[in-house]
This record gives C-alpha cells, structure tokens and sequence, in this order.
C-alpha cells in the first residue's frame, strides 16, 4: 500500500474486539516509532505499554476513551532530553516530538489492520501520578490498540476535509 492510501485508510476506531494484539505486531509498531524523525534527533519520547486489568482500569478511571482496548501505548517525553529553542525562552520540542512518533506509531498499525485511536481527552497530570510517572516524563496522548469490532464504522466524519484553499497559504 502506498503512503496515500495508507493515510486515507486509517480511521479512529473506538471499538475493539477482545483479541488480543500480537507481540510481533506490537513490536512493529513500537519499531515505527523509533524511526520517527525528532528534534536534533534528540530522542525524548517514551512510550509506555499499558496491557495489565490493573493499569487498564487505571485509565478507565481517568478517560472513558480507551474503547475497551486490550493494550494501550502512553506516549510521553521526558524533558530532560527534548530540544528547547534557543531563540525563544519556553519553546521546546517533546510535545511535538512525541506526536510524531505517535503518527508513525499509528500508520504502521493500520498497516498491520491494527485499528488505534488518538486520545487527548485525558488529564495528563492526574495519568502521570495514577501510573507512578517520574515528573520528567510528561505524558502527551494515549493510543489504544487492538483489533476493530465487526459492528464499528468510522465516524461520518472521516471523509469530510476542508479545502485546500481553506488550509494553505502562500506568503
């Protein structure tokens, strides 16, 4: 499949089966991950593999956006290794360093027919002293994996996309 078919097909599943995700699979997406371009190629993410009931109910606590996903990956940086800007004071990299990982993250699942979803609906804080975080690594999203319920479709909204003109601009 190539990039552009890959990136139409990929949708945000919020229902799983109760199948497991294989460890090979697993292991390819953490591995996407990993080739993820980041500032200075500084490396700040950390990604966290949240399988366990214990752990899931954590986060059931917390969000109600886990979908009933059997494996969650929480996508983190830890700032003490993110890139900051040198010409504007409080200007760093590892929120966006972490989204980038998340997206090769997500592409290669959808690659491997592994659905995921995107969860910012979260309280990172809270999530961080729930699972024993260290206060360096600051938690950016969450993305539950699995495999798509039969019965789910993506949202009505999947197909809808602003207009070019709408979005770009040149100067």
């Amino acid at each position: 499949m190539n990039f552009m078919d890959l990136a139409k097909t990929r949708f945000s599943t919020r229902k799983f089966t109760a199948q497991p995700l294989e460890e090979e699979k697993l292991s390819q997406i953490l591995e996407a991950g990993k080739f993820a371009p980041t500032a200075k190629n500084q490396q700040p993410q950390k990604i966290y593999i949240i399988r366990s009931q214990e752990k899931l109910h954590q986060l059931n606590q917390l969000t109600r956006c886990i979908y009933g996903a059997g494996t969650v990956l929480l996508v983190a940086y830890d700032d003490n290794l993110d890139w900051d800007n040198p010409m504007e004071e409080h200007v760093s990299s590892g929120e966006v360093d972490a989204a980038i990982v998340a997206a090769h993250m997500m592409m290669e699942a959808t690659e491997l027919g592994i659905g995921s979803v995107w969860v910012g609906w979260f309280p990172p804080t809270r999530t961080a002293k729930a699972l024993g975080l260290p206060a360096n690594i600051k938690p950016v999203m969450l993305l539950p994996l699995g495999y798509t319920a039969d019965t789910f479709q993506p949202s009505p909204m999947h197909n809808q996309y602003r207009e070019a003109s709408a979005i770009v601009a040149e100067l």
